[in-house]
């Protein structure tokens, strides 16, 4: 192999620096929905205190005007468009309201049903476009060129989208691989954690298949081209997340699946309250009185805020406990859900390998202490995983790491140094024993066996050719994994699914541990696997629950009728695409938001009711008789009020408490 094959590349300079994609991030105010929201809210402020101190009309009148202008012209066009396809939605009623209360008086009021609505569309718009900002960010993790080598073995730089099936690219240490395509030569390991998730480099040798945006380690390897740049596993990704995104049904709220019919209903009745008496003689003046107070009375602000402050306040009490729930429509559906599929590498275990076992061999005269120092000092000029989890392994200890000298490393193979004199080598068992049938050989490979059954990773240490001890190295599971698949258990009636690109011995030890069945484990997957899993499920009629932290688990977590990414480790993909987000990674919160939403979704039912009887019953008084526009409006903000302060109760601390006593039942 030539020099160039393993000359190791020199670090970025400022130019290369400059030429890195930037971090895509659609700014708040860079959407129009933004700054109309922003406007009509500071206007509604500065008209509020002045109307409410007793200002001259004159000061305040105007400011509420643009109020309705700045916040009610998107809504009420786009109501107006939907007129032209003959459908009536709640936005441009509640624009058509707003105006109806202002023109009988009730300014502030109808200002306020401006203001909420415009911020709730460009909320609904930021989501939308940090999605698709994530969606399409994903693309800058596979390189944009690549060492093309020609017949003559000629390198030529060319850009990752004119690679050919059947070209030959080099990729040096510390590069992204630009292709898909299998390994024609060289060795290395390989962090192909966006693809399939696996925590620790994957060895890489001749034969074997690689993935481009994948980060290759310490060897140059030579690829040959599989697939097209627009084919590629990592496209693929893409691709099935925007297609998810645009397929997944549109989501309303409880109060949403009515829309038609009631605004339809509500524009029928208030003409024929205002048509009727008319027709039999009533003063025009009195008949549009009643008509808007009819109006007011029946007006579904009351019910959208009889179902808003329960979601909210769950969402408020959510996040003071670690998990952001997006909307309230994710905080509605997350009560929905009756299947589970979960991640395993950052979601069910902590994303770091770390040292479990340290094994002396008999005869090599160390103790644990000094086997895993005697390692650390050969593995401590390592960039390699392992080798981090073994140097943080004796600081954790507080152990001592001797001197060393003429450190190398042998990709696939391991490291060698010299300490104290003596030649010390620490890498992979089955490459340092290299088929040695001698007694301490063979037991030695029985260990290194004993813990890759177990799902270990084996490293075995030598001192001077002689094998002197073994470690096992492992991601540890997180503390609260085996409880919130129980509770996940119990909330759903049915046993949680694990879904991981990890190898299935893996993936069978750590589901043993956690109390997963193991028809329920499915190891080995892509992230085109991951979804066609989640979507098995949901033909059967399910409404599934992924758990995921990264790009790989992304796919899933749009596809699925609710996502939720692990905050600290996860990729801004997983992140910008699933609904919530377990900011400090405490797993338990699962079940525990699981069952808030469904706490949430009672007192919406409760609250509809409330708003529902008052609503009746002012409808009636103002149709049989004469209701006083001022009772009118007192009977309306008065079962607001109560309904709003029934959702409030969720934002209690002892709602969360109810909540995490639920989700063990």
């Amino acid at each position: 192999m030539s020099s160039a094959l393993i000359e190791r590349p020199a670090p970025p300079s400022a130019a290369s620096a400059r030429d890195t994609a930037p971090k895509r991030r659609t700014r708040v105010f860079a959407l129009a929905e933004a700054r109309w929201a922003t406007a009509a809210l500071v206007l509604f402020l500065v008209a509020l205190p002045l109307q409410l101190t007793g200002t001259p009309a004159w000061t305040w009148g105007p400011l509420y005007a643009l109020t309705y202008i700045t916040g009610g012209w998107e809504p009420g066009w786009e109501g107006l468009k939907a007129l032209k396809d003959k459908t009536l939605d709640v936005d441009l009623l509640m624009v058509v309201a707003a105006i109806g209360a202002a023109s009988i008086g009730q300014v502030m009021d109808g200002a306020l049903l401006i203001v909420i609505f415009a911020t709730s569309g460009a909320l609904e718009a930021l989501a939308t476009a940090r999605t698709q900002d994530a969606v399409r960010g994903l693309l800058d993790l596979a390189p944009t060129t690549a060492t093309r080598l020609g017949d003559d073995g000629r390198e030529e730089t060319v850009v990752t989208a004119d690679l050919a099936v059947g070209d030959t690219i080099l990729v040096r240490p510390g590069e992204r691989i630009g292709a898909d395509g299998r390994v024609l030569d060289g060795t290395s390991e390989v962090d192909q954690a966006t693809i399939t998730g696996e925590p620790l480099p994957v060895a890489k040798e001749t034969g074997d298949e690689v993935f481009a945006a994948t980060l290759n380690g310490t060897g140059a390897l030579r690829v040959k081209v599989e697939r097209d740049a627009s084919d590629s596993v990592i496209a693929r990704i893409v691709a099935m997340v925007e297609e998810a995104s645009e397929t997944k049904a549109p989501t309303q709220l409880f109060i949403d699946k009515v829309e038609q019919r009631y605004s339809l209903g509500m524009v029928a009745a208030t003409l024929a309250v205002f048509a009727i008496p008319l027709g039999f003689g009533a003063d025009l003046t009195s008949s549009l009185l009643r008509a808007m107070t009819f109006m007011i009375v029946a007006s579904p602000c009351a019910v959208v805020l009889a179902t808003m402050p329960p979601l909210l306040s769950a969402i408020a009490n959510a996040g003071r406990h670690g998990v952001l729930v997006k909307s309230a429509v994710v905080m509605e559906r997350l009560g929905q859900i009756d299947s589970v599929a979960l991640d395993k590498t950052g979601t069910l275990t902590e994303g770091t390998p770390r040292v479990t076992d340290i094994r002396p061999l008999t005869g090599s005269n160390l103790d644990e202490d000094s086997l895993l120092a005697l390692a650390a000092a050969a593995e401590h000029p390592s960039e390699h995983p392992l080798a981090r989890a073994i140097v943080d392994a004796a600081r954790t200890r507080g152990l001592g790491i001797p001197e060393m000298r003429d450190f190398n490393s042998a990709p696939g193979i391991g490291v060698t140094a010299t300490i104290n004199g003596a030649a010390i080598a620490v890498g992979a068992p089955a490459r340092l024993l290299n088929g040695a049938a001698d007694p301490r050989s063979a037991r030695t490979a029985a260990i290194a066996e004993e813990l890759e059954n177990g799902g270990r990773t084996a490293v075995l240490v030598e001192r001077d050719g002689t094998p002197v001890g073994i470690l096992g190295i492992a991601d540890r599971l997180r503390p609260d994994a085996a409880g919130t698949v129980t509770a996940l258990k119990a909330l759903t009636g049915s046993s949680p699914m694990l879904v991981t690109g990890d190898n299935p011995r893996a993936a069978a030890r750590l589901a043993a541990e956690v109390g997963m069945v193991a028809d329920d484990v499915h190891a080995g997957l892509l992230p085109q696997d991951k979804v066609e899993a989640v979507r098995r499920l949901e033909a059967r009629g399910r409404k599934v629950l992924v758990i995921g932290d990264g790009v790989n688990d992304a796919p899933a977590l749009a596809a699925a009728h609710t996502g939720i990414a692990m905050g600290r480790a996860g990729s801004d993909l997983a992140l910008e695409t699933a609904d919530a987000v377990i900011v400090r990674d405490e797993l338990s919160t699962v079940p525990k938001v699981v069952a808030l939403s469904r706490a949430a979704r009672r007192l919406v039912v409760q609250n509809l009711v409330i708003a529902g009887v008052f609503m009746t019953g002012l409808v009636i008084w103002d149709l049989v008789a004469t209701l006083p526009l001022p009772l009118g409006v007192l009977g309306h903000e008065g079962s607001t009020v109560i309904v709003g302060l029934n959702g409030l109760r969720l934002l209690r601390d002892a709602a969360w408490k109810r909540a995490g006593t639920e989700a063990v039942q």
